[in-house]
């Protein structure tokens, strides 16, 4: 049976999304949590990935999270002492995000003991040619090279 180039977009993002639903659920069960949530890891990460200090609208680019629940989560990791806040150079009302000393050392201890679960969650699962294959097309759909409206006009 031939499928249609829709279907098998259609049949390609239905996996891509069951896989990331199992893979999700599988590390949400590892040990390695206790100190900060997966989303709370996902923003220490993220930052950690910076060579300075972002705008907060830029940090929700990069994460799965509302506007408004990074902020709040950003509150409350400034609170425990992760991340940092401070007056943007160019705009004096804007304000930049960074990790603490203490916020770069969570990362670092959390995402050891993360990339090992990664590692072997995918790594078992996949050949390294395989590996290679799903890095460069998940590269390929997260490029911003070539946008693709998905909006819809009026008919």
């Amino acid at each position: 049976m031939k499928r249609t180039t829709g279907r098998l977009a259609n049949d390609a993002w239905e996996s891509l999304l069951t896989a990331h639903a199992v893979m999700m659920k599988e590390l949400a069960a590892a040990d390695v949590w206790q100190d900060v949530s997966m989303r709370e890891y996902d923003v220490l990460y993220t930052l950690s990935k910076c060579p300075e200090p972002i705008r907060a609208r830029e940090l929700t680019r990069h994460v799965l999270l509302s506007q408004p629940a990074l902020s709040r989560m950003v509150d409350r990791l400034v609170e425990r002492g992760l991340v940092a806040r401070s007056t943007d150079p160019t705009d004096g009302r804007g304000v930049r995000l960074s990790l603490t000393e203490a916020g770069r050392d969570q990362q670092r201890r959390v995402g050891g003991r993360h990339a090992v679960d990664v590692a072997r969650l995918v790594g078992d699962r996949l050949d390294n040619q395989e590996l290679r294959q799903l890095e460069q097309l998940c590269k390929k759909l997260s490029s911003t090279d070539q946008p693709i409206s998905i909006k819809r006009g009026k008919k």
